[in-house]
């Protein structure tokens, strides 16, 4: 089976212009875990869920805050809350911040004629979760971890795992 028959074509983009904002707001309206990011025609990076994560610089558990025996019941609510008010901060301070600054690039590609074993070799080995597929230099669609376990399981009939 080849990367042509299970990528999505036409994959959700965002422009090397956007902010990380607009980047958060197409993966969680689209329910997908990462964008190619364009720059006009061209393929120059991709951001996903784990690049925008990692700009939170919450900590750990605050170190600061220590109350006597009696009331560690309350103690780690208290601590959770002040974790929480560090998370709303960095938040709201990362929307603003390009996108250009937080993708990842170069960007490892497949080709759509790749048989769907190299692009899940590809994905182990890098420790990635997708793909863009590339053809004459344009991309032309994107190929997931679960676009390849569904191309793989398509061939199952639910009769074969009744014996389970």
């Amino acid at each position: 089976m080849y990367v042509r028959e299970i990528m999505t074509k036409d994959p959700i983009v965002v422009p090397i212009s956007a902010t990380v904002r607009v980047a958060a707001g197409l993966l969680k309206k689209h329910h997908i875990g990462g964008l190619p990011v364009m720059e006009g025609e061209t393929l120059v990076g991709i951001i996903t869920e784990s690049d925008i994560i990692s700009l939170l610089e919450t900590g750990n558990i605050s170190d600061d805050l220590w109350l006597p025996s009696p009331l560690e019941i309350i103690e780690v609510p208290i601590r959770e809350y002040i974790n929480w008010e560090k998370t709303k901060r960095a938040l709201s301070d990362i929307g603003d911040t390009p996108v250009s600054l937080v993708m990842s690039h170069p960007v490892v590609t497949v080709t759509a004629d790749a048989d769907i074993e190299e692009a899940a070799a590809l994905m182990l080995n890098r420790s990635i979760a997708r793909l863009p597929v590339i053809e004459s230099g344009r991309m032309i669609g994107i190929v997931t971890r679960a676009d390849i376990v569904q191309g793989v399981g398509s061939g199952f009939s639910e009769s074969e795992g009744d014996d389970q």
